[in-house]
C-alpha cells in the first residue's frame, strides 16, 4: 500500500456511496506518523489510506476523498486539530464522517474538548495496531451503515412519493370523463351527495344545472361522430369555464348531457348563470345545419334550487332540474329555465 498525500485514486472517484471498503484519511503534519499509520494498514487489503500533511488543505481533501474515517492530529501548525473537527462538522459534505482525534497524551480536559467539538473517538498516538484497526473498522462500519440507511430511507420516501402520485393520478383518471375532461357521472354522484349533506348541516341553498346539446343526434348524422366528439369537448370546456368558484363542479351526465353542481347558490343567481352558459355556447358559432333552432350549435339548460332537509335526497333536485330542462327544450330550446324557492 502506497501512502497518498492529497491524492484521490480512481476508485475513490468512481465508487458509489454504498462502497464497503474502508477509506482512511490521516491529517497530521508529522510524516513519521503518516508512515506508521500506513504500515499499520498494510495487512488490511480492503483499506485505502490517504494522508494530508497540510492542515489548511484538510477540509478540501476530506471533501474529495470522502473517507469512512478521519484520523485527526490535535496539535498542528496554522490551525488546531479541534478547529478542523469543527470545520468537518460544519460542512454538509463531511459533517457525518467519523473523526478519531490523535493526541500525544491522555488528558481528560483535552478529551472532553475534543468530544464537544464533534470528535467520535480519542486515541493517544501512536496507538497499538490492533486497537487502531479495531477503532477504524468500528467507526467505518457504523458510517457505512448510516449511509446505507440514509439511502434506503431516501429510496423508500421516493417510492412512497411515486406511489402517492400514481394513486392520485389513478384517482383523477377514475373521476374524469375521458372524452370531455369534465368529472364523470360516478364522481358527480359522490360530490353532490357530499354537498347535499353539507347544505343540510348549514341550511343553505344548493342548485343544480342540467345542460343538453340541442339536436345532437342530427349533428352526428350530418357531420360524423368524430366531429360530434369535438363538439362535445368544446361545449364541455365552455360550460366548465362559466363556473369558476372552487366548489362548483361540472360533470358529464351522459351522452350530450352535462350537469353543474352549484353549492350556496340561490335561484335568482342560478337563472343568471344558466342564461350565461346558454349564451356562451351560442357565441361559439359552431355550424349545425341540421338544427332547427339557429343553424348553429346551441344548448338548452334546466336548473333547480332547494334548501335540503334530512328527509330528502339529492335525487329530488336532479329530477326537478331535469323537468326544467325538458321544459326548456319543449318551449323552443337554446334557452334556460330554472325552478326553486
Amino acid at each position: 500500500m502506497n501512502m497518498q498525500t492529497n491524492f484521490i485514486s480512481d476508485r475513490a472517484m468512481t465508487e458509489p456511496a454504498t462502497r464497503q471498503s474502508i477509506m482512511v484519511l490521516l491529517v497530521d503534519d508529522q510524516l513519521v506518523v503518516g508512515e506508521a499509520i500506513r504500515r499499520a494498514l498494510l495487512d488490511e487489503p480492503e483499506a485505502e489510506f490517504h494522508y494530508c500533511a497540510n492542515p489548511l488543505e484538510a477540509l478540501a481533501v476530506a471533501r474529495k476523498v470522502q473517507p469512512t474515517v478521519i484520523l485527526q492530529d490535535l496539535v498542528m501548525p496554522a490551525i488546531s486539530g479541534l478547529d478542523l473537527v469543527r470545520q468537518y462538522r460544519a460542512d454538509p459534505e463531511t459533517k457525518n464522517i467519523p473523526v478519531i482525534v490523535l493526541s500525544t497524551k491522555e488528558e481528560a480536559t483535552v478529551k472532553s474538548d475534543a468530544f464537544r467539538a464533534g470528535a467520535n473517538d480519542y486515541l493517544v498516538k501512536l496507538p497499538d495496531r490492533i486497537e487502531l484497526i479495531a477503532r477504524i473498522r468500528y467507526h467505518s462500519a457504523a458510517y457505512l451503515s448510516q449511509i446505507q440507511r440514509d439511502e434506503a430511507y431516501r429510496a423508500l420516501r421516493k417510492s412512497q412519493q411515486d406511489l402517492m402520485e400514481s394513486n392520485l393520478e389513478l384517482q383523477r383518471l377514475t373521476n374524469v370523463d375521458g372524452l370531455t375532461g369534465l368529472s364523470n357521472r360516478r364522481y358527480f354522484n359522490e360530490y353532490i351527495d357530499t354537498e347535499w349533506r353539507q347544505a343540510i348541516r348549514s341550511r343553505e341553498a344548493i342548485s343544480l344545472l342540467m345542460v343538453d346539446i340541442d339536436h345532437f343526434k342530427q349533428y352526428n348524422d350530418n357531420y360524423g361522430h368524430l366531429a360530434g366528439d369535438e363538439v362535445l369537448r368544446t361545449v364541455a370546456q365552455t360550460v366548465m369555464g362559466c363556473f369558476r368558484r372552487p366548489r362548483d363542479l361540472a360533470a358529464r351526465f351522459g351522452g350530450e348531457e352535462f350537469v353543474v353542481v352549484l353549492p350556496q347558490t340561490a335561484n335568482d343567481r342560478l337563472q343568471l348563470l344558466a342564461e350565461k352558459v346558454v349564451r356562451a355556447v351560442e357565441a361559439l358559432d359552431l355550424p349545425h345545419r341540421a338544427s332547427s333552432v339557429a343553424g348553429k350549435v346551441t344548448i338548452s339548460a334546466g336548473g333547480a334550487t332547494t334548501i335540503p332537509r334530512n328527509d330528502t335526497s339529492f335525487l329530488s333536485l336532479v329530477e326537478t332540474a331535469d323537468r326544467a330542462l325538458y321544459e326548456a327544450k319543449r318551449t323552443g330550446r337554446n334557452r334556460a329555465i330554472t325552478e326553486g324557492p
